[in-house]
């Protein structure tokens, strides 16, 4: 049950200033701001929606195919794919680019200041759906502008079920394409603030956008998940995690959780379930790919948190 993920690869750099940032930027001189941060600690992090959901759905035992662009610097995450066994047919180098890549400083209030570099990203449209094979599946995340729209156009004429995930690059979209996307897509997945900006780009509102797909989910962090389908309201609750560590990449892990659980055919109560354990499982780890649960510790988790075995 191969599942295709297109969307972004890329590199996190974090770097923590043992300061504040409001101690060193003079509100009145903003207009001539030229400030340099000493960061003693910094780590880097392999990340991209793609990345990161297809890591967690290999953790669960899914068939992740992953469908994106990387620049000249690929080497790093290139040997990491080799070691996770995550297949590459579909990784395509793009020559005279950087990997797409944030650079994010955060301070001791947990302000932080975000450069992004798209880089290969950009060309996300050279890629095409109908080059996989057989996929069950796949998901349209956040990647190039033109790429998305293209996938979500070439995962209809396939014939293939498909999530759109717009994430951060919902904004790259007017109204009238956002709901081109939503035609063409099976179901949305999209976190409470992404979902009010759907409905005031698209001037419609969400019982009407989730009339448009066979399933609309909002997540809503620490109180979980809500799946509109069928005309129906499914509440699905949060999941106690271990520590609250770092919330970046939990999105990717809950939609790896729904993604497993609908290539194999289960409700939506135990896929959305599913997918909120894995994003409670990531959350207690920083970065998007460095959570390690064995399959036996996960299926342990559901059953905790819902009383049900994990099986499928």
């Amino acid at each position: 049950m191969r599942t295709l993920i297109c969307g972004s690869m890329a590199y996190d750099t974090i770097m923590v200033f043992n300061d504040r940032f409001k101690n060193h930027i003079l509100p009145d001189q903003l207009h001539i701001l030229n400030v340099a941060f000493e960061v003693p600690a910094m780590r880097r992090e392999f990340g991209g929606c793609a990345g990161n959901i297809a890591y967690s759905l290999k953790l669960l035992g899914g068939e992740p195919l992953i469908m994106a662009t990387v620049g000249e610097d690929k080497a790093p995450y290139t040997h990491r794919l080799e070691r996770l066994g995550l297949e590459q047919s579909h990784v395509t180098e793009v020559p005279t680019t950087f990997t797409a890549q944030a650079f994010i400083t955060t301070d001791l209030d947990d302000n932080q200041i975000t450069a992004f570099h798209p880089g290969a990203m950009n060309f996300s449209h050279l890629n095409h759906v109908a080059d996989a094979q057989r996929p069950t599946i796949g998901i349209v995340a956040p990647d190039g502008r033109e790429g998305m729209l293209q996938h979500a156009r070439e995962f209809r004429e396939a014939g293939v079920p498909f999530i759109f995930d717009p994430g951060q690059g919902l904004p790259l979209f007017n109204g009238e394409e956002l709901l081109e996307f939503l035609r063409l897509a099976d179901y949305c997945c999209v976190n409470d603030y992404e979902a009010q900006l759907l409905i005031d780009k698209t001037g419609k509102p969400l019982e009407e956008l989730a009339g448009m797909v066979e399933a609309l989910v909002v997540t809503l962090g620490a109180e979980g998940a809500a799946i509109h389908a069928g005309g129906r309201r499914i509440a699905i609750p949060g999941v106690r995690p271990d520590e609250l560590v770092d919330p970046t990449g939990c999105g990717d892990a809950f939609r790896a959780g729904l993604l497993y659980g609908l290539a194999r055919g289960v409700d939506w109560e135990r896929a959305g379930r599913l997918a909120a354990v894995m994003g409670s499982i990531k959350i207690a780890h920083r970065g998007g790919q460095n959570h390690k649960p064995a399959r036996e510790e996960i299926a342990a988790r559901y059953e905790a948190a819902f009383g049900e075995k994990f099986s499928w």
